[in-house]
């Protein structure tokens, strides 16, 4: 139960933390439209606006993940698999989460190997000269999140597999 709330906590936080982040960047593009504008009243945009942004938006999309993943928020098709029996179902579902733990640690990893690359050649953006590693590191950071969510979904479906209490009983993660 402990580990549950911790995933639960985690991937809220991230989520919460993703949503504070795409509100920054609302802000901030709104600043620096209505400066450019303004540009007349000597006001101008924010300089480094779509930089800022650029990192902002791919960190809210791994910030959401761990969410998603554990809210099973992911597009699915139960056109034929409505069909199915409950066991055939169960079966499906620990296939897709080990599939989707696969995919979700690949793109983790890729990002470790992306920040380690722009760290190792010191690359900066063009205009604001922030370390292109800083964005890489909290998409990488959130990647690892979701991973460790996927991990405990993945045994999540296995326990279910195995005639345990289904996830929808426990309030997230819940079934079809």
């Amino acid at each position: 139960m402990i580990l549950h709330r911790t995933v639960v906590w985690l991937a809220r936080a991230l989520a919460i933390l993703g949503g504070v982040v795409l509100v920054v960047i609302t802000l901030l593009t709104v600043v620096s439209v209505t400066g450019r504008s303004l540009v007349w009243a000597d006001l101008g945009p924010v300089p480094g606006d779509f930089e800022l942004v650029e990192a902002g938006v791919g960190f809210a999309v791994f910030a959401f993940l761990p969410w998603c993943q554990l809210n099973r928020g992911h597009a699915t098709v139960d056109l034929f698999t409505s069909f199915l029996s409950p066991r055939a179902n169960r079966v499906i579902d620990v296939v897709s989460e080990s599939l989707m733990t696969l995919a979700i640690a690949l793109i983790a990893w890729r990002l470790w190997y992306g920040m380690t690359d722009k760290l190792r050649y010191g690359e900066t953006t063009f205009i604001l000269q922030f370390p292109l590693w800083w964005p890489y590191a909290a998409c990488m950071a959130a990647a690892a999140v979701a991973v460790i969510v996927s991990v405990y979904m993945t045994g999540l479906r296995v326990r279910e597999l195995a005639g345990a209490t289904p996830a929808a009983e426990t309030g997230h993660g819940g079934g079809r």
